[in-house]
């Protein structure tokens, strides 16, 4: 992707963009050589998108100028959905503080194979150890995102290219849905007004109804987008090309650009629709069909992603299990795939790099001998060194395959499994669950066709070799997850369903099928598996070791149903005290079940 024009036009006028992000004081004024923007133009409704309001090429070039200084903010806001911080790319750093300390290992994915870590003073002794300096990730990155857009979401200017602010607001949505997902109640309402000091929790359910609603409006204003002149069209798209990271930069060709933020609109809304089908069924279907009918993501050509190969960085996850040895394969995840002879266990997933010495009989597994995965829970090493960690050798992935491995807003996979999932449920999907769960398996790799070349020259067979056999499996294989560590006994696989779909199975065998694969293609976005895992009880994990090390609300074989707020700050505390606590309807806790996180069967 071309560097952002933004930050041309920042460095010819000698600014930076934190000087822009700061703007945001009484009296302040902007001042290049070309515009000044007044504080008192901030004054828009973030909420109102006047998609109908004519404009001629002068006023649009006018209005363009006074915006120039504020585009960029949407590139860093993009970043921070996927682990950017600082106005940069998805860096390591930041990357596993949102996810890989955390949600990552709650979905099953990997757990955290040390707990030292040199640039925090907590340890973290266990995978449900819970504080501050290492859950509060999402969160923070949910601010960057928030403070990054409100600046132009609020300019009055922007109203007058409501294009602009619709796919603004969208990249808004999509993080204020994530975060609600991850702890449940936050100051919605008054972090939209862009308040410097948010105090007022707003329930789960309201954040939802908000989001929802900014979503309908999106999807009509960006539909809208074919009626303008093709003046106007020329004009905006020549805007989008320098700060955003849909699919359409791998080709160059933006003319679909608008399309695709309307059907991510729309595949948010899938999204949102199925999270709430236990408490709220006839409004989750009502949604799920009226995205699925306004329409969703069809193709990879219409998928969001931050793209490495494009944007110039290297997927977070490389370092953060290479050099730094920080994360390793969890054992659950390690037998659901090898339980259904996947893919991944040829191409993805590597057999342990070491020997590994049990602690207790002495017994040695030599280095290379399989694929093999940490016990969530079991107690975090000393060290990123073998010589001091043994779990340091557990398996880890292929660098060259995750290297390039796009960092999805949504997947044209996962928006497949939704609708075999509402297919399922009797909702009008467009099509039958058979025909979204085989073609959600069929796209369901880590990376695009156009990054696999790698394959051919390693002499690596790709996904594509392996798709058609994995996809007639009928029946799970039997398999036993050994832990060469020590730290339990062997344990017999939970997954015992197939692959290959069949129309008579239960309703219950075929969610679990479809929720199953839909795990395995949104790996490594965690924050999705977790809440599929929530509400649905599938995939079947094992249970994680010691939870007891968490906050004592969870008793053995129970999972984390959330991330608590956990605040140091006093103020942070009075307010959870004053509002948070009944917006959540429960106690600040790992047990406490989000609004739409309902115990009972799933149909």
């Amino acid at each position: 992707m071309k560097k952002s024009l933004f930050y041309i036009l920042l460095a010819s006028a000698g600014l930076t963009l934190q000087s822009c992000l700061d703007y945001d004081q009484p009296g302040d004024e902007f001042t290049s050589d070309r515009t000044v923007v007044e504080k008192d133009s901030h004054k828009g409704n973030i909420d109102s998108l006047n998609y109908t309001l004519q404009i001629t090429p002068e006023e649009f070039e006018s209005v363009n100028e006074h915006l120039q200084n504020y585009y960029g903010v949407s590139l860093s806001a993009q970043y921070a959905l996927r682990g950017g911080k600082d106005n940069s790319m998805p860096g390591s750093h930041a990357y596993q503080y949102q996810y890989n300390l955390g949600t990552d290992n709650y979905a099953g994915y990997f757990v955290v194979s040390h707990q030292d870590f040199p640039y925090s003073n907590a340890t973290l002794t266990s995978t449900y150890n819970v504080c501050e300096q290492f859950n509060g990730g999402p969160r923070g990155n949910y601010t960057i995102v928030k403070n990054a857009l409100m600046p132009l979401l609020h300019h009055a200017s922007v109203d007058s290219i409501p294009e602009v602010k619709a796919v603004n607001l969208l990249y808004y949505c999509l993080a204020a849905q994530e975060v609600a997902d991850i702890s449940g109640p936050y100051t919605y309402y008054e972090d939209k007004q862009n308040l410097e000091n948010p105090t007022t929790y707003v329930p789960l359910d309201s954040i939802y109804y908000g989001i929802e609603a900014n979503l309908d409006t999106i999807i009509n204003c960006l539909k809208h987008f074919e009626q303008r002149p093709d003046w106007y069209k020329e004009a905006l798209l020549n805007i989008f090309v320098d700060y955003q990271t849909a699919r359409c930069a791998l080709t160059g060709d933006y003319s679909s650009f608008v399309e695709s933020c309307w059907r991510l609109a729309n595949s948010i809304k899938l999204r949102m629709a199925m999270h709430i089908v236990k408490v709220d069924p006839a409004r989750a279907q009502k949604w799920a069909e009226e995205a699925v009918a306004s329409g969703v993501c069809e193709s990879e050509e219409m998928q969001h992603a931050l793209y490495p190969a494009v944007s110039g960085f290297t997927n977070p996850l490389v370092e953060i299990a290479g050099s730094w040895a920080d994360t390793r394969l969890n054992a659950s995840f390690e037998s659901i795939l090898m339980s259904l002879d996947h893919p991944y266990t040829h191409m993805l997933w590597q057999k342990n790099a070491y020997a590994i010495t049990n602690k207790h009989n002495g017994e040695v597994t030599p280095a290379n001998d399989r694929i093999i995965g940490l016990r969530a829970g079991c107690a975090t090493g000393q060290g990123q060194a073998i010589a001091t960690n043994p779990n340091i050798a557990a398996s880890t992935f292929d660098p060259n395959m995750m290297a390039n491995a796009p960092l999805y807003l949504v997947k044209w996979a996962e928006v497949d499994f939704l609708r075999a999932e509402g297919a399922i449920r009797g909702w009008n999907m467009g099509g039958t669950a058979e025909f979204f769960y085989n073609r959600g398996i069929r796209n369901a790799c880590l990376d695009e066709p156009q990054d696999r070349e790698w394959y051919e020259e390693d002499g690596v067979d790709g996904y594509d070799n392996y798709v058609d056999e994995y996809m007639e499996r009928t029946a799970a294989i039997d398999y036993t997850q050994r832990d060469p560590f020590g730290d339990g006994k062997d344990w017999e696989s939970l997954t015992r369903i197939g692959v290959k779909w069949n129309e008579g199975d239960t309703p219950e065998t075929k969610l679990e099928k479809i929720i199953t694969q839909k795990y395995i293609a949104l790996f490594p976005n965690s924050f999705e598996a977790w809440v599929d895992l929530r509400r649905t009880g599938y995939p079947q994990i094992f249970p994680v070791m010691w939870p007891g090390d968490g906050d004592g609300s969870l008793a053995d074989g129970d999972l984390i149903r959330r991330v608590p707020w956990a605040a140091t700050d006093p103020q942070a505390k009075a307010n959870i005290q004053a509002t948070g606590l009944n917006a959540l309807g429960g106690d600040d806790l790992q047990a406490t079940r989000l609004w739409w996180d309902v115990a009972g069967p799933n149909f």
